[in-house]
């Protein structure tokens, strides 16, 4: 059984914006460089084969002191991206509902198989990620991968894992540099542990604010 530590990148300005980024290279903010670092010493104690990260550089800036810390050379993988909005990409919530109502629906909808002007699907999405993952699952049998990557590839290896369709309302929460757990074998993945933010502790003992993945927290 491989353990896959499954993990959002850190916080971005246009996470707090509420502004779909996709393939866009957008960078973390000093807050997700926090998180990122504070999540690394959480993970320390690990015995990480391997730390694999999409290649936007708000998943690899996170990624980056998981691997030092391990002394482990960063993985790239392209086809951990996030899902490619085509046209929705740059726009808040707002100028998507705006400006073009037709794709907005069919996000909010979760309409599987509505493809964005110059996007992919989300059936398409699906099944880009859920093969990346179970490729460096299988690449490292028995034993422990860290996977860097977004919101939206979270929300797809937990509906894998818990066997939950793509048409269905995410029940969830999807945080920045959480910490989800996930085991592989025999192909399948089955959920351990999720959205697990306790490293982002503060010192004063409050829990640093960490936002939900775009489309909205479910509670």
């Amino acid at each position: 059984m491989t353990i896959v530590y499954l993990i959002r990148h850190g916080e971005t300005m246009w996470n707090r914006e509420k502004r779909l980024q996709g393939h866009i290279d957008i960078g973390l903010n000093d807050a997700g460089f926090w998180q990122a670092e504070c999540l690394a010493r959480h993970m320390a104690g690990k015995n990480l084969a391997a730390v694999i990260s999409s290649d936007l550089s708000r998943a690899i800036d996170t990624a980056k002191p998981i691997a030092e810390h391990h002394e482990l050379d960063l993985i790239f993988d392209p086809a951990l991206r996030e899902r490619h909005y085509g046209i929705m990409q740059g726009l808040s919530h707002q100028e998507i509902a705006e400006n073009h109502p037709r794709n907005h629906a069919a996000w909010k909808n979760r309409e599987v198989d509505f493809q964005p002007e110059s996007g992919e699907s989300l059936q398409q999405f699906y099944d880009r990620v859920v093969d990346a993952v179970k490729h460096w699952a299988d690449a490292y049998p028995d034993q422990e991968i860290a996977v860097v990557a977004h919101g939206g590839v979270l929300d797809c290896l937990n509906r894998a894992a818990t066997n939950k369709t793509l048409a269905q309302a995410r029940d969830f929460e999807i945080l920045n540099a959480s910490l989800n757990t996930l085991s592989y074998k025999n192909g399948r993945f089955e959920l351990i542990k999720w959205g697990d933010v306790s490293h982002l502790e503060s010192s004063t003992g409050q829990l640093n604010k960490s936002l939900d993945e775009v489309d909205g927290s479910p509670r």
